[in-house]
């Protein structure tokens, strides 16, 4: 399985910015999606992320309200929609995919196998 982000670049603050993430190898069907990001100088954390059949979507408290996780029913593909971009956004995002066996699980990175490389997001204040 390979996961492929895109979509990444530079936007000023406030702007809006979709990213997007490409499955290879395997359908997202039975897995559950996400997304972590990780800025310069510190540690990875949890976005966003979605049961396998798109319900319940779980966002952490800095990005709720701002940013939607999108995937398309049968389709090896999934964004992640961002509005009100801040400076602090800036990171460089992680699609990942896995199965998170609580709801608790879904913020974990450890329960997530499949990690793309990441895609460069940058907002400039």
């Amino acid at each position: 399985v390979q996961l492929v982000e895109s979509g990444g670049e530079l936007v000023q603050a406030g702007g809006a910015l979709t990213i997007t993430c490409t499955a290879f190898g395997h359908k997202f069907p039975t897995y559950a999606l996400g997304w972590f990001r990780q800025a310069p100088g510190k540690e990875r954390e949890f976005v966003a992320a979605t049961h396998w059949r798109g319900l319940p979507l779980f966002y952490s408290e800095s990005v709720k309200g701002r940013f939607t996780l999108r995937r398309e029913t049968g389709s090896n593909t999934m964004s992640l929609e961002m509005k009100s971009l801040k400076h602090e956004d800036t990171a460089t995002y992680y699609c990942v995919m896995g199965r998170p066996a609580t709801n608790d699980d879904y913020y974990r990175e450890r329960e997530y196998e499949y990690w793309g490389q990441g895609t460069q997001v940058t907002v400039s204040s």
